[in-house]
């Protein structure tokens, strides 16, 4: 970190003062940032200290912060014009997009899309859709994951307590399950080798034979990669397993990809690992490097809506599209394959350090999407989420920046044209920050 000595410095203590007075207090600060401009990979606060960023504004930030091609695009579209509801007129910028998504969309049958503009709203919408396509009103969904905060999606969404708490009820139909976590197992084997391939069994032999029959099931809602719950990679059984299980019972396969999609992973759709192909895609984040827009993409026969069934008047900005636009360009161009190589980089480097920190209980991820679960002991696998919080302070002190998820893990999220030299600075900030908080804790 360079700059002043003092963080927060005068002026972030300033606009901290003035936000504590008309911002809701529901947001979460774990460390007194104050952003004034970014550049790639680093930021700098409002008194001139610079920082790595490996938050990404939680992963939205797929081309860094200000991607000179990303800006003119957005500069070039807002000249024109600033917004024209795509839901009562025909707007080319949305058309341009949807015809992009459709060439990446991860399954063999054309494509429709739907614009909205978050992550939470494509959520609903796919939801709503999965009800419409197949008239059935039942779901399920997993423990852990994280949908959105939005009444529907928060039906879904079990990664803490606090993000339900005081909402109830919740929008009735959704019946949950464990998610295929292989650090952390809650259903015996029972024969399996696979425990994805388990928890699907138990789908099938208990949730559809004592709480939900499949006929009235309209979809099952998962995140290939758990983010929220703690960037969770399933067994490779899980994934076509719960294909076979939605195509036998007319069961719509909805993919939560906000935060795993759009190239974090390495491909465009993190379930593109496993080969298999969904019926809905939800998508959001990453998808125009920080302007807001979600998008819900459907194979061509469940997208069937009637004219008025659904509709958005934000949803699709032609801003936010522009830059969606060069964002998905940039991808092609390299990041894309940027995100392998600098995943495989990183992973490979924590895994170097794990001897020398007896608090890593476990590494893992896929390209640029890295999750460190960090426990009091790798015997006994016992959570530290004190521990990962006094890590991400001691980052923030050595100048970077990081987010936790699920109880005690810390995730890597930066930017996906982040180089080896911001990358090798990261983790050498990350090593000292880890062995400055379990010195203070362990």
């Amino acid at each position: 970190m360079t700059g002043v000595k003092q963080v927060p410095g005068p002026k972030a203590q300033g606009v901290i003062e003035r936000d504590k007075k008309v911002i809701t207090p529901s947001y979460m600060r774990d460390y007194p940032f104050v952003i004034d401009h970014g550049r790639g990979s680093e930021v700098w606060d409002v008194d001139g200290n610079r920082y790595i960023d490996f938050t990404t504004g939680i992963a939205v930030l797929s081309t860094g912060h200000a991607h000179p091609k990303v800006v003119k695009a957005v500069q070039e579209q807002a000249a024109k014009y600033l917004h024209m509801s795509g839901t009562d007129f025909y707007e080319p910028m949305q058309v341009r997009l949807a015809e992009k998504l459709n060439e990446i969309a991860p399954f063999d049958e054309p494509a429709r899309v739907y614009f909205c503009n978050s992550g939470t709203e494509a959520v609903e919408a796919a939801l709503k859709l999965a009800r419409y396509r197949t008239g059935r009103s039942q779901f399920i969904g997993f423990f852990g994951g994280f949908h959105g905060r939005t009444m529907g999606s928060l039906a879904f969404t079990s990664s803490k307590y606090v993000q339900r708490a005081h909402y109830f009820p919740m929008m009735p139909g959704v019946t949950h399950v464990p998610y295929p976590n292989p650090y952390r197992p809650v259903l015996n084997m029972d024969g399996y080798s696979d425990y994805g391939e388990r928890v699907v069994a138990y789908i099938e032999d208990t949730i559809f034979r004592t709480i939900v029959p499949p006929e009235e099931v309209a979809g099952i809602l998962v995140e290939p990669i758990q983010g929220e719950g703690g960037y969770v990679v399933p067994t490779d059984g899980f994934l076509p397993a719960l294909r076979d299980l939605c195509d036998r019972h007319g069961i719509m396969l909805i993919v939560d990809e906000v935060q795993s999609g759009m190239g974090r992973t390495g491909k465009w759709w993190a379930i593109q690992h496993w080969g298999v192909e969904p019926d809905i895609v939800c998508s959001a984040k990453g998808i125009a490097s920080g302007m807001p827009l979600g998008a819900v993409i459907a194979r061509e026969s469940v997208m069937t809506w009637a004219r008025g069934a659904q509709g958005s008047t934000y949803g699709g900005n032609p801003v936010a599209c522009a830059a969606a636009l060069a964002t998905i360009e940039l991808l092609e161009d390299g990041l894309l394959q940027n995100a392998t190589s600098l995943g495989a980089y990183l992973m490979d480097a924590l895994e170097e350090i794990v001897p020398r920190h007896p608090s890593i209980g476990e590494v893992r991820g896929k390209g640029l999407m890295i999750g460190i679960e960090l426990v009091e002991s790798r015997e006994t696998r016992k959570p530290a989420p004190m521990l990962r919080d006094a890590t991400i302070r001691c980052a923030f002190d050595e100048g970077l920046l990081l987010l936790g998820c699920g109880v005690n893990t810390l995730r890597f999220m930066p930017p996906l044209n982040v180089n080896r030299a911001i990358a090798d600075e990261a983790l050498g900030m990350f090593d000292r920050a880890l062995s400055r908080a379990e010195s203070d804790l362990l």
